[in-house]
């Protein structure tokens, strides 16, 4: 198992006066130096009962099954910048180039480092022009590279705003936040070229995966009511960061890597330290209200649960991307848990077979998902096509919808600045592609969504209650469709 370690010291130390800036400022309610506001010291009062839902609208009605296919870091330029008709590089050249945290444009990207040696990555050169470049002329889709680094505290900072110019600035990666792969090479491009192709896709909270997948379920960032010190993260008196934690300063939200008390978990960790069952409401709770069928799916989850898993299996097995484990109706023995979380080989069996639920969410293992540091884009891609082929090869495909996304960037360069809708977020742009008898052919969707469109999605097609102001009010998944055309 592995997670992103926490920024170093020396980064912590250089930005500590922007953040002593910002927190002071998220503290008063107020904006600094351009920066949005995160107010994330105070728990926030009962949200509004979002509006109730009127019934099935209908749009979706020929579409019987959704499969949510979900991957990992990688932000739109990185992957579709030089996609034909999209907003991508061409349009980036334009943006403004990365600064450092004086606000002093870099001469040239600092090299790209190796962050688990914490040092230049000698695969790329010192001498990068302050810009994207192109990651294919120095290692192959088959490699990995570097991590970086992508938490609560420093999404925001990168994004400075909305001038979307200091991720070389707040990354302990360097200039590899400025790298992007040829678009044409990407197994996946093809289904983006045949289908639909979201150019405007955004990641649902700042931050990392732990926090993305919260949101891709529950449109809701988790609570840990008197949560360890050592787990929260510390400000000085004058609102300096002192050092990262998982949990919001005051103790309010998790929002960084963190593990649920049930299993699985990794072990070594303080009893106290995991997060506590949630109660509030997810998206598989409003389908089962409604007897709708669902279940998550997840590499290596039934070897890793039994406790048969090998060394491998352990190692690429993603703890903190299975959120329906930190939620009561999934903990450990309950029938929930029994019923819809499940194994990826069972979503291939179905698939094959013609009995797929009317939702699946399926989460490959860690060296299958795409994430820099511990996976290679090209093995990610051949996995996901792969799963697209056994749908789209069985008897369900008439009438379902694929709809494969990022939970985030990764920490990676987009110069597209992500909508100002609440203190959450939304973050940094990601692709997504919708695969479908009904997906508009060969068409690059350039409507505003986030990951809460997929619960929207889910939410019109079947008459359910939205889960928090969040998906209720963005845009569902209609644009990306043709419901005219023939399966």
């Amino acid at each position: 198992m592995r997670t992103h370690k926490l920024l170093s010291l020396s980064l912590i130390a250089t930005g500590t006066a922007l953040f002593a800036a910002i927190l002071a400022a998220c503290q008063a309610g107020t904006e600094t130096n351009g920066n949005p506001k995160v107010t994330l010291c105070t728990p926030d009062a009962p949200a509004a009962a979002p509006p109730k839902s009127a019934g099935p609208t209908g749009t979706f009605d020929k579409i019987n099954h959704f499969v949510v296919i979900y991957l990992e870091n990688h932000s739109f330029d990185n992957l579709y910048g030089e996609f034909p008709g999209a907003e991508g590089l061409t349009q980036a050249a334009k943006a403004a180039p990365q600064q450092d945290q004086s606000g002093t444009a870099y001469p040239v990207l600092p090299q790209p480092i190796d962050s688990t040696k914490s040092a230049p990555d000698p695969r790329f050169p010192a001498t990068l022009p302050n810009a994207p470049f192109n990651i294919d002329k120095y290692v192959q889709p088959t490699d990995k590279t570097p991590d970086l680094v992508h938490r609560w505290y420093q999404e925001p900072l990168q994004i400075h705003g909305g001038k979307m110019d200091r991720f070389v600035a707040y990354s302990d990666s360097k200039g590899m936040v400025m790298g992007y792969w040829h678009t044409e090479q990407l197994p996946l491009a093809i289904e983006a070229t045949n289908y639909t192709l979201c150019d405007h896709f955004f990641h649902a909270a700042f931050g990392g995966s732990f926090l993305n997948h919260q949101w891709l379920i529950a449109a809701a960032s988790p609570t840990f009511p008197n949560a360890p010190a050592s787990v929260i993260a510390q400000l000085d008196a004058k609102g300096n960061l002192v050092s990262d934690g998982f949990v919001t300063a005051k103790g309010c939200y998790v929002v960084n890597t963190a593990f649920t008390k049930n299993v699985p978990h990794p072990t070594g960790i303080a009893a106290e330290q995991y997060v506590p069952n949630q109660t509030n409401p997810t998206i598989g709770d409003r389908l089962s209200d409604k007897s709708i069928t669902w279940a998550w799916y997840s590499g290596g989850w039934n070897d890793v649960v039994a406790g048969d898993a090998d060394a491998a299996t352990k190692e690429q097995f993603q703890y903190h991307h299975q959120p329906f484990a930190y939620y009561a109706p999934y903990a450990d023995g309950t029938q929930g848990r029994k019923d819809h979380l499940k194994d990826e080989t069972e979503f291939l069996d179905a698939a094959k077979a013609g009995t797929l639920p009317s939702v699946s969410f399926v989460k490959p293992v860690g060296n299958d998902n795409e994430h820099p540091g511990y996976a290679s884009m090209a093995q990610g891609e051949a996995h996901v096509l792969t799963l697209i082929n056994a749908v789209r090869s069985g008897p369900n495909w008439n009438d379902t919808a694929i709809i494969v996304t990022y939970d985030e960037n990764g920490g990676q360069y987009d110069h597209v600045a992500p909508p100002t809708t609440d203190k959450n977020g939304p973050g940094s742009r990601v692709p997504a592609i919708v695969i479908s008898p009904f997906a508009k052919k060969k068409f690059v969707d350039n409507t505003v969504y986030d990951t809460t469109s997929i619960l929207a999605t889910l939410e019109h097609r079947w008459g359910l209650d939205p889960l928090t102001s969040r998906d209720a009010s963005v845009a569902d998944l209609a644009n990306a469709f043709d419901f005219g055309a023939s399966p």
